[in-house]
């Protein structure tokens, strides 16, 4: 039968390998992965250039929207054309900075119809675990969430509260019992109640109030709780590098639970950021140059899944950047669009391939969390594509991001790769033309 579209480029990553290729796409699905020089016939044929590589579309499953109620922070529109003009070609949104959260099967659906016809790549959602909702669970995993995110510590948001240490183990062991996925917000509240409060533009003092035992205190709780109930656990954004003996561990003696970082903990450390400067503030924070190092070690060594952005974005006025506060601004780095960049520019310099960052940000994300049918270059995966020139660089300017506010940490850097193009399901994604998005639910194609 003849095919719709025909990729032809000297670089491909296909299934974990870089390699000579073609792509033949039907109805949105990848039909055809064949040698570069076999015979294909289609409506549409496109050869790339010789400095361009073929990557499957990134997958990322840490955005903030914050769509309805926030939508001045961001919104599915301009986040999603973002992602698109990142390479991305599929989301998993949080429950939280919304308002409502999604929380119960209503705030789903609300989501859900905020986000139909205005999102330029693929969409999921995942469900929120705060205290009093153990019941609505079972609910939101049948209306098709991904998981469920809980926080152990204040989540910066009054309508999202924490769970306590019963509620946490009552929520895993419900988790378990319906196969789906806790992702955590690990940090310990008791060790960050008792570390000196952040006041100031010193961060250095930030640095002090967020300090990695709160995250080894919180993962040890996140492995126990795991281990006991029988669940699946995910530990967010991780920042101390300290915590990866224990999950390494774990995970060695059976326990089911991965672990994600992020670009700016992989590609930024304390001695970037200078005093009053809250584009870089998030939580947990960015750390010191040594434990980048050994984040970037555990990457290599399989011991971190995954890279993912968690873009955290808000209005410019929430950072306070002229007061330089980083006790009172908003935690937060929005980087959806930067990623690939961001991360290739470093990988490169460590001696890491486009097979490895498309490992750590397309395919492993899309497994673990169920979609398996994203992430890769195979036959009948969907045909989400990106045009990617790894050898081209560019300076960070803030006016070309497409996310709400062009406030961002990498303003002025050098980085290398330019995304050129984008496809989603076998078409060519437009920020400026119509949406093509879909959204989506777990265990449903």
């Amino acid at each position: 039968m003849m095919l719709d579209l025909v990729l032809r480029s000297r670089r491909v990553v296909i299934e974990g390998t870089e390699t000579a290729g073609v792509i033949g796409v039907r109805d949105g699905r990848i039909a055809v992965v064949a040698p570069l020089d076999a015979k294909l016939e289609a409506q549409e044929s496109i050869t790339l250039a010789d400095d361009e590589v073929l990557l499957p579309g990134l997958v990322d499953t840490h955005v903030h929207v914050n769509e309805p109620g926030r939508t001045e922070w961001e919104g599915y529109a301009s986040a999603t054309r973002a992602a698109a003009a990142g390479g991305v070609t599929t989301i998993v949104d949080m429950p939280l900075n919304s308002i409502p959260p999604t929380t119960t099967p209503t705030a789903l659906a609300t989501k859900q119809g905020c986000a139909r016809g205005q999102t330029y790549v693929d969409v999921g959602f995942w469900g929120g675990a705060v205290p009093g909702n153990i019941t609505d669970l079972a609910a939101l995993h049948d209306g098709g969430v991904f998981g469920f995110k809980c926080f152990l510590l204040d989540s910066g948001v009054p309508e999202f509260p924490p769970l306590d240490a019963a509620e946490f183990v009552a929520t895993m062991a419900e988790t378990a019992r319906l196969g789906a996925m806790l992702i955590v917000h690990a940090e310990d509240a008791e060790v960050v109640a008792l570390a000196p409060r952040p006041t100031g533009p010193e961060y250095a003092a930030f640095l002090r109030s967020r300090p990695h035992r709160a995250e080894d205190r919180a993962i040890d709780q996140v492995i126990n709780a795991a281990r006991a109930t029988g669940g699946r656990a995910h530990v967010l954004h991780l920042s101390s590098a300290h915590a990866l003996s224990g999950l390494t561990a774990a995970r060695a003696a059976g326990v089911d639970v991965s672990v994600e970082t992020c670009p700016h903990y992989l590609t930024l450390s304390d001695t970037d950021i200078p005093d009053g400067a809250t584009q870089f503030k998030c939580c947990p924070p960015i750390r010191d140059g040594g434990n980048q190092d050994r984040l970037w070690q555990a990457l290599a060594a399989g011991d971190i899944d995954m890279v993912v952005s968690d873009h955290s974005p808000c209005t410019p006025e929430l950072k306070l950047l002229e007061h330089g506060d980083f006790g009172k601004a908003w935690g937060g780095i929005a980087g959806l669009q930067l990623g690939l960049p961001v991360v290739w520019t470093a990988a490169r310099s460590r001696g890491h391939s486009l097979a490895d960052v498309t490992r750590w940000m397309a395919q492993r994300p899309a497994e673990r969390v169920g979609l398996p049918y994203k992430g890769r270059i195979a036959a009948g995966a969907d045909a989400d594509l990106c045009v990617f020139a790894p050898d081209a660089d560019f300076v960070v300017d803030p006016a070309s991001l497409l996310h709400r506010h062009q406030l961002t940490a990498y303003s002025g850097r050098r980085l290398a790769g330019i995304v050129r193009q984008t496809w989603l399901r076998g078409r060519r994604v437009r920020t400026e033309g119509q949406p093509l998005g879909k959204l989506l639910m777990r265990g449903r194609r």
